[in-house]
């Protein structure tokens, strides 16, 4: 193994014969030596580092003989994050709480790949030290998130016993929260729930699924109540969720499980679904070029952390998603 090279945030090394088959982290995390192994891995993920000079995001793979390896070391950033004038939709706020219409978009705290210009920026240029410390240095105040690509209500947290309670609120799914979403198909029946165990991808990591009960893949118990709002035919369905569960992606994994994935989803939507082809050709195409999952948590109620006051919020959907429907619409008059 030939020694890394300068500078020191710039690694690139030669894979000789006695380290062919090794793990690419592993083989990078001895080669350096400064580094440990789950910060090569979580630097390769983020796609830091290449082989001869073309991207690999994968920290298990095994070295080639002969091929270059370089990791590329970002510059350290602040250990908390930063305010940024970043414009919200608020719907309440309070000493203890702000509730927001979060839009598509934007990421919710910082993260490999996003590490500013997220809603935890955004909500520190607002409410500035009253953030300080509710919930950690990295997620201050907030309770639960939504993906990037969805919108909708959001509750943060503005002092620390509101955050505790909140928390536990979600913990225990008590309180009230809806999604809409427009899916591909029709559900057959048109009412019904998802009761199958998500859990990471096999293959994937960057995906979850649903896996089986017991063995090295069993994942978490995962419920999802839904309802037909709306139906174009048999092509698109809008519908109405309810989460007993809060896996990571569970609408989405769910939905497509049942083989009616989102509309946009680009995750989970692997083709063009067999429901598009009664579409006309500008809609379907309309429709299939939507950038992001439609989904949008349209409502959220529960009890004020620290008054005991009901509280409910609910917002419109936003135009991108108001508009797929009113195209619908003026396709089947």
């Amino acid at each position: 193994m030939s020694a890394p090279t300068t500078p020191p945030d710039h690694h690139s090394v030669l894979v000789l014969p006695e380290h062919a088959g090794a793990r690419l982290d592993r083989f990078l995390a001895e080669a350096i030596g400064s580094l440990s192994r789950s910060r090569v891995k979580a630097l390769i993920e983020a796609g830091h580092a290449t082989r001869d000079g073309i991207a690999t995001r994968e920290p298990a793979d095994a070295v080639k003989v002969g091929a270059t390896y370089a990791l590329q070391v970002p510059p350290p950033v602040p250990a908390t994050p930063q305010g940024q004038d970043i414009p919200l939709t608020i719907l309440f706020e309070d000493q203890h709480l702000i509730i927001l219409d979060k839009p598509a978009g934007l990421v919710v705290h910082p993260a490999p790949g996003n590490l500013d210009g997220t809603l935890v920026n955004a909500l520190i240029s607002h409410a500035g030290d009253e953030l300080t410390g509710i919930g950690g240095e990295a997620r201050p105040g907030i309770v639960h998130r939504l993906d990037k690509e969805t919108s909708g209500v959001m509750v943060v947290a503005k002092s620390e016993l509101a955050h505790r309670r909140l928390s536990d609120a979600f913990a225990a799914r008590d309180l009230e929260r809806e999604y809409i979403a427009l899916a591909w198909g029709l559900p057959a029946p048109v009412s019904g729930e998802v009761d199958a165990a998500i859990g990471r991808h096999a293959t994937d990591r960057k995906r979850m699924a649903v896996v089986g009960p017991g063995g090295a893949r069993s994942g978490k118990n995962a419920l999802t109540r839904y309802a037909t709002d709306r139906a174009w035919g048999a092509s698109v369905s809008l519908l109405r969720l309810h989460l007993a569960t809060g896996r990571t992606h569970q609408i989405r994994v769910h939905m497509a499980h049942i083989g009616h994935p989102l509309v946009g989803d680009p995750v989970y939507l692997r083709r063009t679904p067999a429901a598009a082809k009664s579409l006309g050709v500008a809609v379907r195409e309309t429709l299939l070029a939507f950038p992001r999952q439609a989904l949008h948590a349209a409502s959220l109620g529960f009890r004020h952390p620290i008054t005991g006051a009901e509280l409910s919020f609910a917002t419109p959907l936003p135009p991108d998603m108001q508009g797929l429907l009113d195209q619908l619409d003026e396709k089947s008059r």
